[in-house]
C-alpha cells in the first residue's frame, strides 16, 4: 500500500484555478511554491469542476495554457480546441462523436473553447461547423 500524499489546502486551490483566468504571474507563483496544483480542481458546485488548465481553456488565455501543458497539466480536448490544435479534436470526435455537444467548465461548449483562441484556432471552428 501506497503512502497517500497530504491534501492541498483548498483556498490554495481556489485561489490558484481563480487566478489562471487571467493572471499568468500569480499562476506561476503559486505552481512554484506548490506544484502539485498544476492538476487541482476547484468544485464550483453543481458538479462544474474546473482546473487551472480549464480556466485558461474558456478564457482564450493560451500564455497561462502552454505553460500549465509544460509544467504537466493534462491536455483536454476544451484546451485543445483553443489551442487550434485541430488534429487532436478531429481525433476525439472520430473516437466519440458525442464529445462534440459535451461542456467543459462552466458549461462552456466545445465551440465557444476554439472560438476563444481567436485566429490560432480558425481550423477547429471549421471542424465544428
Amino acid at each position: 500500500m501506497t503512502k497517500t500524499a497530504a491534501r492541498i489546502d483548498p483556498a490554495s486551490v481556489e485561489a490558484f484555478v481563480g487566478n489562471a483566468h487571467g493572471d499568468l504571474g500569480e499562476v506561476e507563483r503559486l505552481l512554484d511554491r506548490e506544484p502539485a496544483l498544476v492538476n487541482a480542481a476547484w468544485d464550483w458546485g453543481g458538479g462544474d469542476w474546473e482546473t487551472a488548465l480549464g480556466a485558461a481553456g474558456h478564457m482564450g488565455r493560451r500564455d497561462i495554457a502552454e505553460m500549465l501543458l509544460a509544467r504537466g497539466a493534462r491536455l483536454d480536448v476544451f484546451v485543445a480546441a483553443m489551442l487550434g490544435h485541430v488534429d487532436v479534436v478531429r481525433a476525439v470526435l472520430a473516437a466519440h462523436p458525442e464529445a462534440r455537444d459535451a461542456k467543459g467548465p462552466h458549461g462552456i461548449s466545445l465551440r465557444a473553447h476554439a472560438e476563444a483562441g481567436g485566429e490560432a484556432a480558425h481550423a477547429v471552428i471549421e471542424l465544428l461547423d
